[in-house]
């Protein structure tokens, strides 16, 4: 329980980031060479793995793939952002162990709330992260999210998990 409360207020300013479109200290929670990934459900019960090999919903290999949504967002060349949507993040029920490599394994529940032409949505799940501190701060490593209601009627994007 030691790192706890550090770890849950890490992961309230990455959503307050996210909801603020504060694109800057967003990326900056994450490490360069962190992958990101929203695995495809295989069946009711079951998602896929591997995303080098199986369907994905989403994946990066490093950060770079964040970044250029954000630079697309930012250039308005995403016409799937615009307009951006306004979104609320809630994060909780916060587990973590540290792993012998000194990494922490956190998951965590969330549900993302968002308002796009005058219709509200939401889309939740769980998350899991690697972390690493840096100091008195933590760096995602790595972040895997688990869609829950994955019938996607709308777009999809790292924002909205």
């Amino acid at each position: 329980m030691e790192h706890q409360q550090s770890l849950e207020q890490f992961f309230y300013r990455v959503a307050e980031f996210c909801d603020n479109q504060d694109w800057d200290n967003y990326l900056e929670q994450f490490a360069p060479e962190c992958e990101f990934h929203i695995p495809q459900w295989d069946s009711e019960h079951s998602y896929t793995q591997d995303p080098k090999r199986e369907m994905s919903l989403m994946y990066y290999p490093n950060r770079g793939g964040i970044e250029d949504r954000v630079f697309r967002i930012r250039t308005g060349k995403s016409a799937a952002c615009t307009p951006m949507p306004r979104t609320l993040h809630l994060v909780n029920n916060l587990r973590y162990r540290q792993d012998g490599d000194g990494l922490f394994l956190v998951k965590v529940n969330w549900v993302t709330h968002y308002y796009r032409f005058g219709e509200s949505h939401h889309f939740f799940g769980t998350a899991h992260y690697r972390l690493r501190q840096e100091g008195d701060d933590w760096k995602i490593t790595y972040k895997q999210s688990i869609l829950l209601n994955d019938k996607i009627d709308s777009v999809l994007d790292f924002y909205h998990v």
